[in-house]
This record gives C-alpha cells, structure tokens and sequence, in this order.
C-alpha cells in the first residue's frame, strides 16, 4: 500500500465521479483557452440528452440553479407566486425560487423514501400556488402518478427536480420525462460531474421557445471562473486527495479562499442572495466535461447499484433502518441513506478516521450553515425532514469506492449494528 492510499480519505465528495481520463481531459482544455467559451459541446450535450430521454428539446447552462431559472422565468409567473418544493433539499432549489422574485413553500417529506410528503403537500396548497417541483431524493423516483393526480386537480405545474437521479426510471420509463418540464445537475457530486453544469428538458413547444430565450440572452461565465472549474478535478485529485490526513483538507481550505479553486456553495447563497455568476451559459470546456461523463452514465449507475446491493447485504440484519428499494422503480443509488438515532455521532467518529460519510442533508435545507429565515423555512413546519436531518447519513456509491472500501465502511459501522 502506497502512502496515498493511507492518507486518502473514503469520501462522498470532493469529485468522486473523476477517473483518469477525466483528469486528463480537464488538463488539457487549461492550456487551451480559446476553447474555453465557445464550441460545439453544448450542442453535442443537448443533442444526447434529448436521445437519452426521448424529449423534443434539452437546453444546456452553467448549473442546475441556472436551469431552474431559465424555467420559472418563462413560465411567467407574477411575483411572490408560491412554488411548493420538499425540505430535506439543499438551497440549491429554494435560491432560484428567490431570486425569480417567487416564494417556496416547504413540504415535508416522507420519512421512509426522504421524498415529498403527498398529504402535507395536499395541505400547503393555496390559491396562490402555482408549481411543484418534486425531487426524487438521493437517486429514488418519487411516487409520480400520485403527484400528477394532484398537480391536474389543482391546475399546477409539475418540475421534475433530477438532480440526483439521471437513469433512474419509475414504472420503466426515465425520470425526467414526466412533468411539463425537469432540470438535471451535473455539479461537483451528482450521477454525473463537470464541476458545474445543468439540464432543462421539455416536450412543451411554447415553454421550449421560452427557454430558449432565456439561453441566448445569457452571458458565458468569465475565464477565470472557467479556469477554477477546469483546476478542480485536476488539484482535488493530484493535491487535494491523496495528502488529505496530513494536510490535504487544509489545502483545500486555503485554495478556496485564495479563490483558485471555487465552493460548491458560495456563501452569498447561505444567505439567500445570488452570487454573480448565476445566470450563466453552458461554457464548451464544461460541456465537454459532461459529455465524457455522459458516455460513463451505465457504467456508473450499475457500479453504484452493486456497492448499494452489498450495502444491503452487510446490514440487513443490523440496527440500522435502511432505504427502501421497490420493484417499480429503478433507483440509482447517488447515495445509500440510512437512518440511526446517533447518527451525527457516527458522522463526527467516522470523518476521525478519515471516512468522509454523511455530509449531507444535516438541515432540512443544506448546507448545515444555510440562514433558513433568509432562505424562507420556519423552523417546525416539516418536522419530518428536521427529524431527518438528525437522524440520517450518507455512505458513498460513486466509482471510485472499491468493495474494499466499501468493506471499510461496514467494518466501521459494526460497533453500532
């Protein structure tokens, strides 16, 4: 065992979908600059997706907060029109809601899938509420023809949040392609990564021509901001990473705040306010990016069912209450979430030695760090997801996870089986 390994942590984060040819991708778009903005990427992108889904139009930006705008600002809505999402989600969702001049409206969630609570989202609906964006959490289908049945009776708009589940399918079909319209990701964490990046998909002729707008009146980000997307993979996995026990962290933390390397989450949004590089088109080194990614998208998702499956298996007969996995749907396993009582304990034990798990959804709006008043959720009013937020954590799924370390996890864990 060479000293990387040692100091390496086992991580949920920090790139985990990057593998050599990405690394080596990303270094060789740095030295080549022109290319950075303008390409035929986005156009591949799209193109692919639109294949992938079966839908008649898929439009590229910079995140997938950029394409959650780019939807509510053409579906014209009047300002503080009430958008109902779920809590135990990440400012990510709520942000865009804001700063399209709407209000979120929280929903609680249901405390064995971690997706939309159906009868609280029945009770949350006003007169003044016009969308629902479902998110099917962590890589598992909400239950969608319920939903549907709801939004009909109630004349809303349904947006398919698929940030953490492209390839996952609900009665055979691939999410996405559900509602009047869906959003995907492709930041640093999700099924797949370029650092930045997102999706719209539509079938809506009207609302495509709409969004469309939306895209070519957008600026592309600035090359600096390019170049700290373009350094990620590179740093995280030539730096970052293999120093991690001895330094790497703190590395980390002073390239972010010498700005060489950017957050994920930028401060501004734990407050509610929109950073300046929101809104933004798809750059084509990004794109690229994705696309190399996209390519691995089967490969990837197969990969994080056999890890969930041994996941399974391991603690089947543990403490432990375990995702459910329903013969419906197809899940894809972003992470594997389990619930526990001491949850955070096992949480700061881990990261000790040095098994990154359960950095997420620690507040029923993530980051744990996020101002919930500035972001509009009253503490009390989806008691489940903040029940949630205490009780669960995360074990990786990604590519980069081997049975080995896989088996490190559970060998952890068996103190509190």
């Amino acid at each position: 065992m060479n000293l990387c390994q040692v100091f390496k942590p086992i991580s949920i984060s920090l790139s985990p979908n990057t593998e050599k040819d990405d690394i080596r991708l990303a270094l060789k778009f740095i030295f080549k600059p022109r290319r950075w903005k303008e390409g035929k990427a986005v156009e591949e992108l799209e193109y692919k997706f639109r294949e992938y889904l079966g839908a008649k139009y898929a439009f590229a930006f910079s995140s997938g907060r950029t394409a959650l705008m780019a939807i509510l600002h053409s579906l014209g809505f009047a300002k503080n029109d009430e958008i109902l999402l779920q809590a135990f989600t990440c400012n990510a969702v709520s942000n865009p809601i804001i700063w399209s001049g709407l209000t979120p409206v929280y929903v609680d969630c249901n405390e064995k899938n971690f997706n939309i609570n159906t009868e609280d989202l029945k009770r949350k609906i006003t007169t003044r509420s016009r969308a629902v964006i479902i998110q099917h959490t962590f890589g598992l289908p909400v239950d969608i023809d319920e939903i549907n049945e709801i939004c009909k009776q109630n004349n809303l708009i349904l947006i398919e949040d698929c940030a953490h589940s492209l390839g996952a399918e609900y009665k055979g079909k691939t999410v996405g392609s559900f509602g009047q319209v869906s959003f995907f990701s492709f930041s640093r964490d999700k099924i797949i990564s370029s650092v930045y990046g997102g999706m719209v998909a539509t079938n809506d002729d009207f609302l495509a021509e709409k969004i469309r707008d939306f895209q070519e009146k957008l600026d592309y980000p600035s090359s600096f901001w390019i170049l700290q997307q373009l350094l990620h993979p590179v740093l995280t996995n030539y730096l970052i990473l293999p120093t991690y026990k001895i330094g790497g962290k703190y590395l980390l933390v002073l390239l972010q705040w010498f700005n060489v390397l950017s957050k994920a989450i930028h401060k501004k949004e734990k407050r509610g306010e929109k950073p300046s590089y929101f809104p933004r088109k798809l750059p084509n080194t990004l794109a690229r990016l994705a696309l190399n990614q996209f390519e691995k998208l089967e490969r990837f998702n197969e990969y994080r069912q056999e890890i969930a499956e041994f996941y399974y298996q391991e603690l089947k007969d543990s403490n432990f209450e375990l995702p459910p996995n329903p013969e419906d749907k197809k899940q894809v396993f972003l992470r594997f979430t389990i619930k526990h009582p001491k949850a955070h304990k096992i949480i700061k034990e881990a990261w000790q030695k040095n098994i990154l798990i359960g950095d997420w959804y620690t507040s029923p709006v993530a980051p744990h760090d996020t101002n919930l008043e500035k972001v509009g959720y009253k503490l009390g009013s989806c008691p489940r997801a903040e029940k949630l937020a205490k009780e669960t954590f995360n074990l990786p799924t990604h590519i980069n996870i081997s049975k080995n370390d896989a088996k490190k996890v559970i060998d952890f864990l068996r103190k509190y089986a």
